[in-house]
């Protein structure tokens, strides 16, 4: 729609809003207000009072962002038709301007194109434009990265990678364990309601731009600083940050991490609340609110998952891991290994590293508050060919993610008289799954292979000792060459997949390995040639029944060894509540038993965990840590420890649509949920969320309910937009926390009248 000035030399503009944002992939963005990608021209027209001749009167216009702009650091540009205008000599981030073949200029009417370059830095600018003396502000505009455009530091030359990691408003993050791989649907919402105003706002409050706002404009033009800027400002740690992270109940004054389905509440609770930290969140939460700003601002960005992941706060490599003489586990680990840890991967150009583009392209950039970097809690962005590589030197924070994904294990008994024995040491358990949802589809996508070398090959182990020693002697090592590496992860997953199997796993999404074991590192001073070798074991756990919450869980406990005479056996076996950061939250359960293993038989000892031993913990916790500890009678200096993660499956809710659903018109959704178990379910509620379907979340009470009584809850909404949307349902009880439930609704245009 074109603008009139009253008594100028300008008649009117036209921003041409809606071609230009729909040009630009900003149309979900954004009506009335032009938002533009950097590096891709726009077109506006300006009607003249008079016919335009540029050689007696030029058209000379300028487009500046921040408080304090100059041309030297980018953040101001003078350009115009002709093009003669007096620029400093260190200019930055040039703008551009030519008239379209289709202006009329003698009746003063000019179609203009404008180019802003591919290096400008983003945010909110005003575009003004002088002619004759005369001058007038043309309009706000707001400019973001480009992943379309070759020139931008974000390109990405895939089309169904831009629509997946710019433009998708929705996806999966992986939860569970190792053992479980748990989707859960989560909502971006990058373009929902007041998007644009939060987004600008979280680049505004950091605290670099409370600095120095200049300095922090001007350093906008680059996506690896932005990435980091955004991993400080999602966490609160350090400003007017989005989210306060808690790793354990009470959430006073706020919701349970596991409560968000979606990152767009929780940034529309941070701007109606005036910028005070929205609580709480956890890592997938931190990563799935940092994804939707990314995505927003134009960078490519997707969440990853690390299973097993380690926290190495030492910085030695190594994670120890202590415990008691019945194998569980002391609270003050200071190391620690999390059953999963959430992050982002952000795509980008990285020439503040190497301007041969070596490290170019996925960077771990992690939001959640762990550790510090240059004085703040943020993380990255950290190349993941430097991960690969064990280019630990290199800028940000890649000695921290490489240790999440690579660090070796250690655990520790400690002994009655408070020594340290210990019992085993793993250099495979760490960085297993690395998982991110595949591109155009809902499967998941294993990337661990970009991470690390095949555990356990001499490439990984190298990898490793370069890392830690700087030293890479080895000339048989292709820096480059990632294919032909190929065969070699081919042949460890073809192990990996044997070892599951036999295990009892069943699917990829119920990744059952079995608990691992190890015996305790004593030297003897005895003559190996006057005694008889002691008979090794091995400990495995097996699940009887798919472990499912609400019902007893059954596992066995089996030993095999290679013993050739019957061998008495203390068994000790420990039950723990887990929080998903490898922290014990309480111990549920201990049993000491003694049995006989027979020579060439497995012994098997049954493990009970009653539902009303976990139910109550379980509300605060992700997972169950069954221990076992096993001694020879006769040789009760050399124990065994095996462990084993249990994650419990929900039990089933549905959520489907009543009729055809359609823009501007009501629709029903349906849930069903059955109560399980022989107690009755207090403190109901449900909430409803999801982009396109409702603008924020809605949550209703439920009245109690009975054992095998179920809720049919009738929900009404009306769709905003058209395509494929994602219902989101969270059900929440005294028993149950945070059940998820989603359904994919095919929204059809609105009837045209």
């Amino acid at each position: 729609m074109a603008e009139r000035f009253a008594g100028s030399v300008f008649v009117g503009v036209d921003l041409k809003t809606e071609t230009n944002n729909g040009e630009h992939h900003t149309s979900e963005i954004a009506v009335k207000q032009l938002v533009l990608r950097r590096g891709q021209s726009f077109k506006l027209a300006i009607e003249l009072a008079q016919p335009f001749d540029p050689n007696c009167d030029p058209l000379n216009m300028s487009a500046q962002t921040g408080s304090k702009p100059t041309e030297e650091a980018g953040t101001l540009s003078h350009f115009g038709i002709p093009d003669r205008v007096k620029r400093s000599p260190a200019a930055k981030a040039v703008w551009m301007v030519t008239l379209d073949l289709s202006c009329m200029p003698r009746q003063g009417i000019l179609n203009l194109v404008v180019t802003p370059p591919a290096d400008a830095p983003i945010g909110e600018y005003s575009l003004t434009v002088e002619h004759k003396s005369k001058k007038a502000f043309l309009a706000t505009l707001v400019l973001l990265f480009n992943p379309w455009c070759t020139g931008d530091t974000v390109y990405l030359s895939d089309e169904k990678e831009r629509q997946e990691y710019v433009m998708k408003e929705d996806g999966i993050i992986y939860r569970g364990s190792g053992h479980y791989l748990a989707p859960m649907k989560w909502d971006f919402g990058q373009f929902e309601d007041h998007m644009l105003t939060i987004c600008m706002k979280i680049l505004d409050l950091n605290h670099k731009h409370n600095d120095d706002p200049a300095a922090d404009v001007a350093a906008r033009s680059d996506a690896t600083y932005v990435s980091r800027v955004i991993s400080a400002m999602i966490n609160s740690e350090d400003d007017y940050g989005v989210l306060q992270g808690r790793w354990g109940g009470p959430y006073i004054g706020g919701k349970s991490p596991s409560h968000w389905s979606g990152s767009h509440d929780i940034l529309l609770k941070w701007l109606r609340q005036d910028f005070h930290r929205v609580k709480y969140g956890q890592c997938w939460v931190f990563a799935g609110v940092m994804c939707t700003v990314m995505r927003f601002l134009g960078i490519p960005c997707r969440v990853v998952t690390n299973f097993d992941s380690a926290h190495d706060t030492n910085h030695n490599l190594l994670i120890d891991t202590y415990h008691d003489m019945d194998g569980v586990r002391e609270n003050d680990n200071n190391d620690s290994i999390w059953n999963f840890h959430v992050w982002c991967e952000g795509w980008m150009k990285r020439p503040d590293l190497f301007g041969d583009g070596k490290f170019d392209g996925w960077q771990v950039v992690d939001p959640t508050p762990q550790e510090m970097s240059d004085g703040i809690y943020c993380c990255g962005p950290a190349p993941v060919k430097a991960i690969f590589h064990g280019e630990t030197q290199l800028n940000y924070d890649v000695p921290f993610v490489f240790a999440e994904v690579n660090a070796d294990c250690v655990d520790w008994l400690i002994l009655e008289d408070g020594s340290h024995l210990k019992c085993r040491s793993d250099t495979k358990k760490v960085g297993k799954y690395i998982s991110t949802k595949e591109v155009g589809s809902m499967r998941r996508l294993d990337i661990t292979n970009t991470y690390k070398h095949a555990e356990g090959s001499k490439k990984e182990r190298d990898v490793f000792h370069y890392a830690t020693t700087r030293d890479y002697s080895k000339d048989d090592y292709d820096y480059y060459d990632y294919e032909k590496y190929e065969e070699e992860y081919e042949e460890y997953w073809r192990e990996l997949l044997e070892e599951e199997e036999n295990t009892n796993a069943d699917t990829e999404e119920n990744i059952n390995n079995a608990g691992t074991a190890g015996s305790a590192d004593r030297s003897s001073e005895e003559n190996p040639e006057n005694i008889t070798p002691r008979p090794k074991l091995s400990l495995q756990f097996k699940e009887e029944d798919k472990p499912e919450n609400g019902k007893d869980v059954k596992l066995k406990l089996v030993v095999r060894g290679t013993n050739k005479d019957d061998l008495r056996l203390s068994v000790t076996i420990s039950v723990q509540a887990m929080r998903y950061n490898g922290t014990p939250a309480a111990k549920l359960k201990k049993e000491v038993t003694e049995a006989t293993l027979q020579p060439s038989k497995d012994l098997s000892v049954p493990i009970l965990i009653p539902f009303l031993l976990y139910t109550k913990p379980m509300l605060d916790c992700e997972s169950l840590k069954v221990s076992a500890v096993v001694t020879n009678k006769l040789d009760p200096d050399q124990p065994y420890l095996a462990e084993d993660d249990v994650v419990l499956v929900d039990p089933p809710i549905s959520v489907t649509m009543t009729d055809i659903v359609r823009v501007g018109r009501e629709c029903l959704a349906e849930v069903t949920f059955t109560n399980p178990i022989n107690l009755r379910l207090t403190n109901c509620t449900m909430a409803f969320s999801g982009s396109g379907l409702l603008r924020e979340e809605y949550e209703i009470q439920l009245p109690d309910l009975e054992l095998n009584k179920r809720f049919i809850v009738k929900f009404p909404l009306v769709p905003y937009k058209d395509g494929q949307k994602t219902l989101l349902v969270d059900f929440d009880c005294s028993s149950f926390r945070d059940i998820k439930a989603s359904c994919t609704v095919d929204v059809k245009p609105a009837f045209l009248i």
